[in-house]
């Protein structure tokens, strides 16, 4: 966990400054989103293979050579001063993100009992949220101070911290079983998959509140401090992770559903009429409660239904999921923006809600049975 806590902070420090960074250097506008999003389309893809080598290999050893392709990639940004070289290090910073994403989760359920899955999620989501409460805060206030490069220097110290950190963990995570059952390169994992579909879905509207909230609230006229949004969302996760982790692993699926679902459409109410800042926080506190929790329960429930053999494939196909709804939210956001008013943004979302049941109603048996898989 120590170890996630810090690959996060080096990617969440330096995420909000990268395009501010890249129009520094006098690069357009078109070429600085391409080098933005080449770390998000690098992973997309990388996806299938490095669930595919955590099952094979060593998990210390990929989160090894995770954290220093992070670190690399830290220390290049520092002296990038052209496209080509911003390039090629958020290309390496997406290969040695989508490395320690999937090694650490299936790391992290690889060392607890079966049984307590559900938990290990949940305190591995817990320093998630920590870590993306703290880092982006943390480097915007340090870059006002001392500029970005400080940022990178301080994001490539947290990845070194990575690859210290998992020196003292003694189980080092071979795969124990027969290696000739897993010579067949898979893109996903089969049973995963109705988790990660329905993640997706749910992915959708959040991430298209973390790219289009400020442009909403502006647009609208509303007199509402945005930047409070993501701090209540942050500390009402915090909160909520404590308080349910003793529960993903007895609690069915479906339950955990039903309450997202609810909440999500509670969320997308608050967020269509907030006019004040009470509503925008009541906005917030659903989505971490419905949000925040499954992502935890998805997350477990991926690694319950899948066989042992194949935990790294069923922790990547759930990432799959989460990379289409990011990839998805902003630019769902952006068309409806488009072609309809935008106080439409958030209801128009809720339409994820009923694709998502249908989902669940076709595979309602295999997802709840997840919590008593041995």
């Amino acid at each position: 966990m120590i170890a996630t806590f810090f690959y996060q902070f080096s990617i969440q420090s330096v995420n909000p400054l990268i395009s501010g960074y890249v129009t520094h250097l006098g690069i357009t506008s078109t070429l600085a989103g391409l080098i933005v999003g080449i770390m998000s389309i690098t992973s997309l893809f990388l996806r299938p293979i490095a669930g595919n080598l955590t099952d094979k290999i060593s998990k210390y050893g990929l989160t090894f050579i995770g954290g220093i392709l992070c670190a690399i990639s830290d220390f290049g940004y520092m002296f990038s001063f052209n496209t080509a070289w911003l390039f090629f290090f958020r290309v390496i910073n997406g290969v040695g993100f989508v490395l320690c994403t999937v090694c650490l989760a299936t790391w992290l359920a690889f060392l607890v009992p079966r049984q307590r899955v559900g938990a290990a999620m949940g305190y591995y989501g817990l320093v998630n949220a920590l870590s993306m409460a703290v880092a982006p805060v943390l480097s915007l206030e340090i870059y006002q101070k001392v500029g970005y490069k400080m940022i990178f220097l301080l994001a490539a110290v947290s990845a070194v911290a990575v690859v210290i950190s998992i020196q003292f963990i003694d189980n080092r995570a071979m795969p124990s079983f027969v290696r000739k059952e897993t010579t067949h390169f898979k893109l996903i994992q089969r049973s995963a998959l109705p988790v990660a579909s329905i993640f997706a879905l749910i992915s959708i509207p959040y991430f298209a509140v973390q790219a289009d909230i400020v442009m909403y609230v502006r647009a609208s006229n509303l007199n509402i401090t945005v930047s409070l949004f993501f701090v209540i969302y942050s500390i009402v996760l915090i909160f909520s992770r404590i308080l349910l982790k003793n529960y993903f692993d007895s609690i069915p699926f479906g339950v955990w559903f039903y309450i997202c679902m609810i909440v999500t459409v509670g969320y997308l109410f608050f967020l269509t009429i907030m006019h004040n800042n009470l509503e925008m926080a009541l906005a917030a506190a659903l989505m971490a409660i419905g949000f925040g929790t499954m992502v935890s329960v998805c997350q477990s429930t991926a690694l319950l239904l899948a066989p042992l053999r194949e935990q790294g494939l069923a922790t990547a196909t759930y990432y799959l999921g989460s990379d289409i709804g990011m990839s998805l939210g902003p630019i769902l956001g952006g068309i409806i923006t488009t072609i309809l008013p935008i106080k439409l943004l958030f209801p128009v979302m809720i339409l994820i809600v009923p694709v998502a049941f249908s989902i669940y109603f076709f595979n309602h048996n295999a997802l709840n049975s997840a919590i008593r898989h041995d």
